[in-house]
């Protein structure tokens, strides 16, 4: 019997998870994935927003800000890659500077600060590359970015230090409630709890209207992205977007947290919000739409191209709480699409209050301090690299040549609380295999680690779980089937 269960592993459940184990309780994160921020969590632009593009009154707006203002010292405690770069949202024509005087007034109702309209001459002298023909733009000092993967991951590792427990590849299949106790069904089997909290993305309607008198509709929309290398500069040093649209806030231009450039994303509604290829159309259109802000845009340094998918709310508002008309301590917070990320420390914060304060959840007696994400080796000076490698020999034997990772590194991410178990699983946590290459280098050596820590054969590691696997047999196996053809 576990007090809280919380369904869903991305950046708003790792972060609920966080704050609960600050609590004396027996919590359960639950994923059908076979990691954390395997959704929309390892898919976005990874912009902490400011606030000013939600509408005044919103759960969206209010968490926006909100959390938007704690992002500083939580990647700080957590150790995670975070850069208050900065924004401009450009305008091309009188109508675009309306709709971008509207954001400055929506954006200060919202409490966003320092936010103020700018001309052609100050765009183009604080950011040189931009469109010549830009007429206007909104100028967002308080924006940045970070990476939200490993905001992701921090928060997860932070919780299961204090007691989390997580538990993956078990989609939730029913839930329903009997004697004040929440059971939820998975293919391993049924679990139970006090309470249970619906933070499931894309998949998180179907479970709210398993127990709601007020059904609600996510709609998967997928957004496409392509990444630079980071050996190429990026040419902006802000997050350069244009002129939001219905759709949400449109192409952008942005340095990642790591230095790459970052192009996106497309904005397309889709039926199923696991579908996340990469398409001929998409990318096209996002790369019509940069050419508006950078007009020498190329593809000669893209490395790779992805897409993920957020869960848009028919509603177009956050949906946070008690679930209505369900039985006593069902909780949820679905409906997180952008501006998801920055939101998620604030609704975590509240949420989690308010979840303990209905079932009296005791404080605990100590809480563990979070654990800081390493100085990656390939940040250190040469001074801190000859120290390590002293240290720990591990450090001399790069695994990556691309983003210049050791093996101690990628030893570590297996062995930390809820360690790797896949190649992507490495990847997110180490960088290996983000770079040029894209893991053709590293991969096999990546995969005889995992192979030695998790004490298992080369045919069972898998890229990102499921039926992902990296090999289809031995040599002997093959030879043998091909004798048993001829």
């Amino acid at each position: 019997m576990y007090d809280v269960i919380i369904i869903g592993a991305g950046v708003v459940g790792c972060a609920l998870a966080r704050k609960l184990s600050q609590y004396d309780a027996k919590i359960a994160v639950l994923d059908a994935a076979e990691d954390v921020a395997d959704g929309a969590s390892k898919a976005n632009s990874g912009i902490v927003h400011a606030g000013f593009d939600a509408k005044p009154g919103t759960k969206k707006a209010y968490y926006n800000v909100k959390g938007a203002a704690m992002y500083a010292s939580l990647a700080r405690e957590l150790g995670v890659p975070y850069n208050p770069i900065g924004a401009l949202v450009i305008g091309f024509t009188e109508e675009d500077r309306e709709t971008l005087n509207k954001l400055l007034r929506q954006g200060i109702q919202n409490g966003v600060q320092e936010l103020r309209v700018i001309e052609r001459d100050e765009i183009l002298a604080l950011e040189p590359n931009t469109n010549p023909d830009v007429l206007c733009a909104l100028l967002v000092p308080t924006s940045a970015v970070v990476s939200p993967y490993e905001m992701t991951l921090a928060l997860s590792y932070h919780a299961a230090q204090n007691g989390a427990e997580f538990i993956f590849d078990s989609p939730v299949e029913k839930i329903s409630e009997s004697a004040g106790v929440w059971h939820v069904s998975t293919p391993k089997g049924t679990l139970e709890a006090r309470a249970i909290v619906n933070c499931a993305g894309v998949g998180a309607a179907e479970l709210h209207n398993q127990i709601s008198d007020e059904p609600v509709k996510i709609i998967p929309r997928r957004g496409e992205y392509y990444l630079l290398d980071s050996t190429v500069k990026c040419p902006f040093s802000r997050t350069m977007f244009q002129v939001p649209g219905k759709m949400g806030k449109g192409v952008l231009i942005s340095p990642t947290a790591h230095g790459n450039a970052l192009l996106g994303p497309s904005a397309e509604d889709i039926a199923d919000g696991t579908d996340t290829r990469t398409t001929r159309f998409g990318l096209d259109f996002v790369l019509d739409k940069c050419r508006l802000t950078w007009p020498k845009v190329t593809t000669r340094s893209v490395i790779t191209t992805f897409s993920g998918v957020r869960a848009h709310p028919a509603t177009d508002d956050f949906i946070i709480g008690p679930v209505h008309g369900a039985p006593d301590n069902a909780f949820e917070a679905i409906g997180i699409e952008s501006p998801g990320l920055s939101a998620a420390p604030a609704i975590a914060e509240e949420l989690g209050e308010l979840v303990a304060e209905r079932l009296k959840l005791p404080g605990a007696r100590f809480v563990r301090p979070a654990v800081p994400l390493l100085k990656p080796f390939a940040a250190m000076t040469e001074e801190e690299r000859a120290a390590a490698c002293k240290r720990n020999p591990e450090y001399g034997r790069i695994v990556c040549r691309c983003e210049v990772i050791p093996e101690a590194e990628i030893r570590d991410a297996i062995r930390r609380p809820v360690g790797a178990r896949s190649i992507d699983g490495v990847k997110r946590r180490t960088r290996a295999g983000m770079g040029r290459c894209q893991g053709g280098f590293c991969s096999p050596r990546v995969m005889e680690i995992l192979c030695e820590e998790l004490h298992c054969s080369p045919l069972e590691i898998t890229k990102c779980g499921g039926e992902s696997k990296l090999l289809a047999g031995t040599l002997n196996e093959i030879a043998k089937e091909a004798r048993g053809h001829a």
